[in-house]
C-alpha cells in the first residue's frame, strides 16, 4: 500500500490552511487504497510514496514557507507524484499552477485533478471553513489519481534507474 502525506502548506499565524487540510485528511479515512499521514511542513518526514499540497496563494503563488521547504531538498521529492488542494480569493489556483513548475524540475508527477476553494464561497468570513458539499467529491477525484501515480512511480523508485 502506498504512503501520501496531505501538507499544510502555510506557516502564517491564524491560517486556514490547518482547517483545510485537516477535512481533506478527514475525507482520506474514508479510503482504504492507500495510508495518509497529515504533516505541518515545519516538521515533516519525506518516506512517502506521494503527496498532496494544501497551499494557500499569496501575491498570485505559493506560500513562501511551502516554497522553501520544497526547495530545500531535491532528490528526497524525485518519482513520486503530487496532488493539490489550493484555496483563495481566486481559489488558489495560481499558487498551484506555481508548484506544478516546480514539481517538474523536481521529477514529481503532478496529476491534472485539483481541489479549488475559494475564500468567498467555502469560508466563512473568509476565516472559518465550511467548504460545499460537492468538495469531497473533487477530493476523491485528485486522491484518485495520486494513488494511481503513487503507485505507479513505487515501481520505478524500487527499480534505482537514474533518472537525472
Amino acid at each position: 500500500m502506498i504512503r501520501i502525506a496531505v501538507i499544510i502548506g502555510s506557516t502564517r499565524p491564524g491560517r486556514n490552511g490547518e482547517a483545510v487540510a485537516k477535512w481533506v485528511h478527514e475525507i482520506t479515512k474514508k479510503r482504504t487504497d492507500a495510508e495518509f499521514e497529515l504533516v505541518d511542513i515545519k516538521d515533516f518526514n519525506l518516506p512517502l510514496d506521494a503527496y498532496v499540497f494544501v497551499t494557500p496563494e499569496y501575491n498570485h503563488g505559493t506560500s513562501g514557507a511551502l516554497k522553501n521547504a520544497i526547495d530545500f531538498l531535491f532528490k528526497e521529492w524525485n518519482n513520486k507524484a503530487a496532488g493539490f488542494v489550493g484555496y483563495g480569493g481566486a481559489m488558489g489556483v495560481r499558487a498551484v499552477e506555481h508548484l506544478r513548475l516546480v514539481m517538474g524540475e523536481l521529477l514529481v508527477a503532478d496529476v491534472r485533478a485539483q481541489v479549488a476553494l475559494s475564500l468567498f464561497t467555502d469560508f466563512e468570513n473568509f476565516r472559518v471553513f465550511k467548504p460545499a458539499p460537492q468538495q469531497e467529491q473533487s477530493v476523491n477525484a485528485m486522491l484518485d489519481q495520486v494513488i494511481a501515480w503513487g503507485g505507479a512511480l513505487k515501481a520505478l523508485r524500487r527499480n534505482k534507474h537514474k533518472t537525472t
